[in-house]
């Protein structure tokens, strides 16, 4: 019983997060869904010590556990789709591989640009 009283309040709080979130996207119109705007909340809060990791951790854990079903609505969606999927899937296909592909390239160019970056700083006086 305990458990699930712990369970429900972090998740309250998860809830809690989301649902501001998606007010102020409202209330201000900001051009991003309140989902990412409560992920930016919720990674500042967890920064600045305003939610301790300990207050939500449970309830995180379980959702990323299940994450995959969280997508078994948007695959179902997909079926009624079956036209433009045999008609343009091959572009789509491409898109969904070359987006990937740029973001990889573009991911790995910055980090090698800034650990190469980062190297140079600590170059040992011994070693030249």
């Amino acid at each position: 019983m305990k458990k699930a009283v712990l369970f429900l309040s972090q998740l309250l709080i998860l809830i809690a997060i989301y649902s501001v979130s998606n007010y102020i996207v409202e209330l201000i119109k900001l051009p991003i869904p309140g989902s990412v705007l409560g992920m930016i909340l919720l990674f500042i809060s967890l920064s600045l010590g305003i939610i301790k990791l300990k207050y939500i951790e449970k309830a995180a854990e379980y959702l990323i556990k299940h994450l995959a079903l969280f997508f078994v609505p948007y695959a179902v969606g997909l079926m009624t789709y079956g036209d433009l999927i045999k008609t343009s899937g091959w572009k789509l296909l491409l898109m969904i591989v070359g987006s990937t592909v740029i973001g990889l390239v573009v991911t790995s160019g910055i980090t090698q640009y800034l650990s190469s970056k980062g190297t140079k700083k600590h170059v040992r006086s011994d070693s030249i």
